[in-house]
């Protein structure tokens, strides 16, 4: 990280996500989406500075992948738990895209990365079912 950079967020996904998949766990059905809520709680993390996007995750943490904000074609927002954290996808210019899943006050990280963002991809962001 470059000495200038200041950070807006960083930490894991919203405990809300974990709760939820927990009480549905008791439900045997649900019980692979409660094991994923698990794994996300414990090695998932976020860090959204004013230069880039950076998810660090996989097995045990040891996988990371870093955004910048030029990079970033488009960003789709689902909110998700009553709105309390939500969902965003990342679509970069290259085609490939990155899931952030259970992001907490996902609609104030979501208007802080897009007044990153180049005027094309602003035009074309926003929420699930929203008109560009």
């Amino acid at each position: 990280m470059a000495l200038n950079e200041e950070v807006y967020y960083e930490g894991g996904p919203h405990i809300g996500d974990l709760i939820v998949s927990i009480l549905l766990g008791f439900t045997v059905i649900c019980i692979p989406l409660t094991i994923g809520s698990i794994v996300r709680a414990l090695w998932l993390r976020y860090r959204i500075t004013d230069r880039r996007i950076s998810v660090t995750g996989g097995w045990k943490g040891r996988d990371r992948t870093d955004i910048v904000y030029s990079e970033i074609a488009k960003i789709v927002t689902v909110p998700r738990g009553l709105g309390a954290w939500g969902d965003m996808v990342i679509t970069l210019r290259d085609g490939s895209r990155l899931e952030l899943r259970s992001i907490p006050r996902f609609r104030d990280m979501y208007a802080y990365m897009q007044e990153r963002l180049s005027p094309s991809a602003k035009a074309v962001s926003g929420g699930l079912g929203q008109q560009p």
